[in-house]
């Protein structure tokens, strides 16, 4: 007779063998599908869905929706700088895309859900929720006001709760729809001077992961995430003059053709570049001051400037007083 114990053991064992199995048969197919020419890979078509880009006044924001709007997505773009969302209207509708932009402070949930609402009621369902609106201080954590720690957060990654859960249900009811996160290598990996944007990072990379295990529990297939995760990148206002050895700074064109690549194919994460990753494991198996030598060298100074806030191409700078006056906050 077979005790309780023994039968458990045996449970045991083929639970692991059969996840071993079938995650070597994830694994493969994976590989196949990398190796897979561009012509023999699955598209999703862009045609008619109804795009929504937070932070589209300008740079990668901008940038994307006229990509997205050149393949027939419908866009919509929120930005807290009206003049930055009238350029971008113009300049998508000069291609002869279909665009409309709202006002919405992303560092306010209330205004998130106000314009959220609104959103749905003037033009129906979100398909594609891309949050990209980011704020960057650029300064060492003492001397950073309590104000811009907030609204890096309130930006960076608590508004993306806010448009998630506006926006989420209707995705789920229909079980269609895909959430882009535009985290960074920042989300990763630590650096000087980024203290509480790199923090926002990782809670934006933590965000998108366990989103994405939190539909596949409650058996949501057809929702998905991504999680991007690109290196510095030039022209967005944020991180032109940083200084980094080795590795050069993306351009803005680059990445953008690389995330409506990734939202295509449903990618879960994309690390821009792809080199990336081996960062990643080396900082998993390497000693702290490895990692650290290594990434001192490859990052002397992320913010050369005299700090700032960005916000959607609005620069906000602390006041004389709230300089003076950090550590008393």
């Amino acid at each position: 007779m077979v005790s309780k114990s023994d039968y458990n053991l045996l449970q045991s064992i083929v639970d692991v063998v059969g996840f071993i199995v079938i995650a070597l048969g994830i694994i493969a197919q994976s590989i196949v599908r990398a190796c897979l020419p561009k012509s023999y890979r699955k598209f999703k078509n862009l045609n008619g869905q109804n795009v929504l880009i937070t932070g589209g006044g300008g740079g990668l924001g901008r940038l994307l929706a006229l990509r997205m709007a050149n393949q027939g997505a419908k866009i919509i773009v929120w930005d807290v700088n009206q003049e930055g969302i009238e350029e971008t209207l113009k300049q998508v509708k000069a291609q002869g895309g279909t665009i409309h932009g709202l006002k919405c402070d992303l560092s306010k949930n209330e205004d998130v859900y106000r314009v959220a609402k609104l959103t749905k009621e003037e033009f129906g369902d979100i398909d594609i929720l891309i949050n990209n609106a980011g704020v960057l201080s650029g300064k060492f954590l003492l001397d950073t006001p309590d104000r811009l720690i907030q609204l890096t957060f309130d930006v960076n990654i608590l508004a993306h709760f806010w448009t998630v859960k506006a926006f989420l249900p209707a995705m789920i009811s229909r079980n269609k729809g895909h959430i882009i996160t535009i985290a960074s290598m920042a989300g990763h990996v630590g650096v000087s001077k980024l203290v509480d944007y790199c923090a926002s990072k990782y809670a934006a990379v933590g965000f998108d992961e366990s989103l994405r295990m939190e539909l596949e529990d409650q058996g949501v297939t057809g929702v998905k995430t991504t999680a991007v995760c690109p290196y510095f990148i030039q022209s967005t206002g944020m991180f032109g003059n940083v200084h980094s050895r080795f590795l050069s700074t993306l351009k803005l064109s680059d990445v953008a053709d690389r995330i409506v690549e990734a939202i295509q194919r449903e990618e879960e994460q994309v690390m821009i570049p792809s080199v990336l990753r081996l960062t990643i494991l080396l900082k998993l198996v390497m000693p702290w001051p490895v990692v650290s030598m290594f990434m001192r060298g490859l990052v002397p100074d992320a913010a050369p400037e005299e700090p700032t806030n960005k916000l959607n191409n609005n620069m906000v700078k602390p006041t004389s007083k709230e300089a003076v006056n950090v550590k008393n906050d």
